[in-house]
């Protein structure tokens, strides 16, 4: 039995005594203690392959933040990977394919992922960390969504628009609906594997959700998110994050699978409420540059944005990953507001 299973309540939509909070890329370089456990291992690829350091950073949080969950310590990338295109990570720069997806010809080439067999060391990372927890709190698996892979596996590298990956969108629509389906499809597998060690609820990032136009997400996105929240949602709660999709929160909340639906900091939580409807939970979602502030606004900024979601329903976050530079005091101001926050 967990000590603390507020957030899996919040997720199935369960009266709870407090609002629970977690925080996006809580496992990292804002705690000193993270950067001591990177140092030993060399580079970020080499921590997320070494299950008992992973473990350890993922636990972090929990201890010294207080937050109500711990995500494992990975990275969305893992899937490309096991599917046959490897990438580095460099420092300062982020993920780079040396080799990317060009054609029809270059998908038929890469295989489904096997969860348990190529990524087992995320699962062997969840079987460690779910031991050192020890039921204090529930630990939140994740993958990323197909269009945000697709367009690294395309792009090559991070970008601002994105256009390499969305004229593949639009040139060739029979390859990139063959290459999401192999990615979806990887992902059911990766994400039942990650279950099956020990995960007791799953997150889906679409990071670049908001860069496709309405019809485009509708096409090339929405239908592969529902189809890995078909097959997981029925074992553990489920969230889906889609950054700046404003347009398709409507859309988000119609999906029977997902019992969580994220936002970012420039989504009202009023009108996302009107338009996902009463039946979700919503996860998030303070600006993290709120965290750069003195504590009494930090506090001031977490009561606005409870008194604005309500005490029911609502799990809270950040509406982005917290960014490396901020203080760790300031990021355990923000968990303890929302902790003391009395209605």
């Amino acid at each position: 039995m967990l000590q603390n299973d507020l957030i899996l309540r919040a997720a199935k939509g369960e009266k709870t005594e407090r609002t629970p909070v977690w925080l996006m890329r809580q496992a990292g370089r804002v705690l000193p203690e993270y950067r001591e456990v990177r140092a030993k291992m060399g580079g970020f690829k080499e921590l997320v392959k070494t299950p008992e350091f992973a473990a350890e950073v993922t636990i972090q949080p929990v201890d010294i933040l207080g937050v109500d969950a711990a995500i494992i310590f990975s990275d969305i990338l893992v899937i490309p990977e096991a599917m046959g295109l490897d990438y580095q990570m460099v420092e300062s720069r982020g993920p780079w394919f040396e080799k990317t997806i060009q054609s029809l010809e270059d998908v038929d080439k890469l295989r489904i992922a096997n969860g348990v067999d190529d990524l087992h060391y995320v699962c062997e990372a969840i079987r460690l960390t779910k031991q050192g927890l020890a039921n204090r709190v529930p630990l939140i698996g994740f993958a990323g969504a197909p269009w945000t892979i697709l367009a690294y596996m395309v792009e090559g590298s991070g970008s601002k628009t994105f256009s390499k990956a969305k004229r593949f969108l639009y040139t060739q629509p029979e390859a990139a609906h063959a290459l999401l389906e192999k990615i979806a499809q990887s992902t059911i597998n990766y994400l039942r594997a990650q279950i099956g060690a020990g995960a007791d609820m799953i997150q889906l990032f679409d990071s670049w959700a908001g860069i496709l136009s309405p019809e485009q997400y509708k096409t090339f996105a929405l239908p592969y998110i529902a189809k890995i929240t078909d097959a997981i949602y029925t074992h553990v709660p489920v969230t889906v994050f889609a950054k700046d999709a404003h347009f398709i929160r409507k859309e988000l909340g119609a999906l029977t699978s997902c019992h969580t639906v994220g936002l970012d900091w420039t989504m009202d939580a009023r009108e996302s409420r009107a338009l996902i409807g009463e039946h979700k939970t919503l996860q998030g979602n303070a600006d993290p540059c709120l965290l750069y502030a003195d504590f009494k606004t930090i506090e001031h900024g977490v009561a606005e944005m409870l008194n604005a979601f309500g005490p029911h329903k609502h799990i809270a976050n950040l509406g982005h990953g917290l960014y490396p530079d901020l203080n760790k005091d300031n990021v355990r101001c923000f968990v303890d507001a929302v902790k003391n926050h009395t209605w």
